[in-house]
């Protein structure tokens, strides 16, 4: 019998938090939901425009998630469920335009910074710790990965600039 307050791909707030069903897949959801928006970033990386023109962009889907992210945890009386990885997303987004800043190799700039964010996201160094324990809103499930996004791109340039020829 399943549970009437249950999230459900039924309900537009849990397909967007979840990045469309990426939460739920089994074993390390925000690692799925890291790698789900890899093919759209790559995409972007492709597209050639600006890495500043994303920035707005990144800017107001971070707002409307913690938005929403507050909706669904309130909803579904849960905090940070490991089903929400629009946070993963956004911070994979975030990791991102640092390699495009530099013009990096898409593929191999990529691979990089979901290793680094992946690490960052499941170490949280300070302040992303703060956001993700002291903030019971939305916006500390998704704030702490968008630092751990900005470690990943600090990472990344720090690392291209040592190995700009591979990156």
């Amino acid at each position: 019998m399943k549970e009437e307050n249950a999230p459900s791909l039924t309900h537009p707030e849990v397909v967007f938090v979840s990045f469309f069903g990426a939460g739920f897949l089994p074993k390390a959801p925000g690692t799925w939901g890291s790698l789900a928006i890899c093919p759209v970033l790559f995409g972007l990386s492709q597209a050639g425009a600006p890495y500043f023109f994303f920035i707005p962009f990144l800017i107001m889907a971070t707002i409307i998630s913690c938005f929403i992210a507050q909706i669904a945890q309130e909803k579904y009386k849960v905090h940070d469920p490991s089903w929400i990885v629009i946070d993963e997303v956004l911070g994979m987004w975030t990791a991102w335009i640092f390699t495009q800043a530099v013009g990096g190799k898409p593929v191999i700039s990529l691979i990089f910074v979901f290793g680094v964010f992946r690490f960052f996201d499941i170490i949280k160094f300070w302040p992303a710790t703060y956001f993700d324990k002291e903030i019971s809103h939305g916006a500390g499930t998704i704030i702490d990965d968008i630092i751990s996004g900005i470690y990943a791109g600090l990472v990344y340039l720090g690392a291209h600039s040592l190995f700009p020829n591979f990156l």
